[in-house]
């Protein structure tokens, strides 16, 4: 998955993925881990489910409850207003960023 990620985070490919009980599509900014040793996904999500109700909006997606995650064909043309290259959460290791 870890390729597959840092892929589609280079050539701009939306993701879409199951998180929590229901689908989502995301735009990929970073990738990374954190201190308390959790991978997590830095995204801009476009659309789906969200179980705190806000289905628009910055997440922070643990690697480990994601499931069926794919490359979509699609692209998004730029970096969303508010993306800041090294994020803090990703305060261990940054694998790829926009």
């Amino acid at each position: 998955m870890n390729a597959e990620i840092c892929r589609a985070i280079r050539e701009y490919r939306l993701i879409e993925l199951r998180y929590g009980w229901g689908l989502r599509l995301v735009e990929p900014h970073a990738y990374g881990h954190n201190d308390n040793g959790h991978d997590l996904l830095r995204c801009y999500q476009t659309s789906g489910a969200s179980e705190s109700g806000e289905n628009r909006g910055w997440k922070h997606l643990r690697l480990d409850e994601i499931n069926g995650l794919r490359v979509l064909q699609d692209q998004f043309a730029r970096p969303r207003q508010g993306y800041k290259r090294g994020d803090k959460a990703l305060d261990a290791q940054i694998y790829c960023e926009l």
